[in-house]
């Protein structure tokens, strides 16, 4: 599992907009899988599960991004899993922390 964590200044629509698209082509074999979005007291959150292929792993990982926001103020939460082939190890994390990458990326402007 590979964790990161922001809190930035921007606009909940085009910041989710801009991790959707560029998680599914940023990579050939990424997918969505599936999604949430609520409104609570003008709190937004918006969830969302992504996959691909881990060429080095052998195996499929997934990444689940939460955004939180209100009036701009948006966090973002991104934890992937999946990446290991151990049983009762976590090894070869490889593939999980390379997906983590591509959204530490996109959130490096709007730092």
């Amino acid at each position: 599992m590979a964790k990161s964590e922001y809190r930035v200044r921007a606009d909940f629509d085009t910041l989710l907009n801009d991790i959707h698209r560029e998680i599914v082509d940023g990579s050939v074999s990424a997918s969505y899988e599936d999604g949430s979005d609520m409104r609570v007291d003008g709190v937004r959150c918006a969830v969302r599960v992504y996959e691909r292929y881990s060429w080095f792993g052998g195996n499929r990982v997934s990444l689940n991004v939460t955004l939180l926001g209100r009036n701009g103020d948006v966090y973002v939460s991104a934890i992937t899993s999946g990446g290991s082939q151990a049983v009762f190890l976590k090894v070869n994390t490889v593939g999980e922390e390379a997906f983590l990458e591509k959204l530490d990326r996109i959130m490096e402007r709007y730092k």
